[in-house]
């Protein structure tokens, strides 16, 4: 049977994104944007497949270490998480960088029974739509009103019976 997954970025989307030009690096650093948690749980409880894909160019940077990013996560343990994919790549190194798909692919071997067309994809970023159409899900932009935030696209889904 195919699994739905919604593709959540993380900063921006999950959590306040850092000021232009700076990045999460430390756990302390990671606050959690008001009703992410409560979406997380509602696209769980709805039977969405939650994977978090995003882009951590600060380590290509030298700003910060994988065991950083990864300690930073570790702030999003207690949620229903299925998996988290992270590229550490600047642009133009590789493909898994949102718009790329790679992240995708990634999360795709790990969970193969995932169907990309019945997916979502949220973000707040033009490279998250991007990738999100790439691979044929449907694209949610989330952010400041006007556009919803994570909390109202997961309560639209979690009401929306499963296709």
């Amino acid at each position: 049977m195919s699994e739905r997954a919604a593709f959540l970025d993380r900063d921006g989307t999950i959590n306040v994104k850092a000021p232009e030009g700076e990045y999460v690096t430390l756990p302390g650093g990671f606050t959690f944007l008001p009703g992410a948690e409560r979406a997380i749980r509602l696209l769980s409880e709805a039977g969405w497949r939650v994977i978090v894909v995003s882009n951590q160019r600060g380590v290509a940077l030298g700003r910060m270490t994988a065991a950083d990013v990864d300690a930073v996560n570790a702030r999003m343990a207690h949620l229903p998480i299925d998996g988290i994919f992270v590229c550490p790549h600047d642009r133009g190194q590789c493909d898994c960088r949102k718009p790329g798909t790679g992240l995708f692919r990634q999360a795709l071997e790990r969970f193969p029974g995932i169907d990309l067309e019945r997916s979502v994809m949220i973000g707040d970023a033009d490279s998250d739509i991007e990738a999100g159409r790439a691979i044929g899900a449907r694209t949610f932009r989330v952010g400041e009103p006007p556009l919803p935030s994570l909390l109202q696209v997961a309560e639209r889904l979690a009401s929306a019976p499963a296709s």
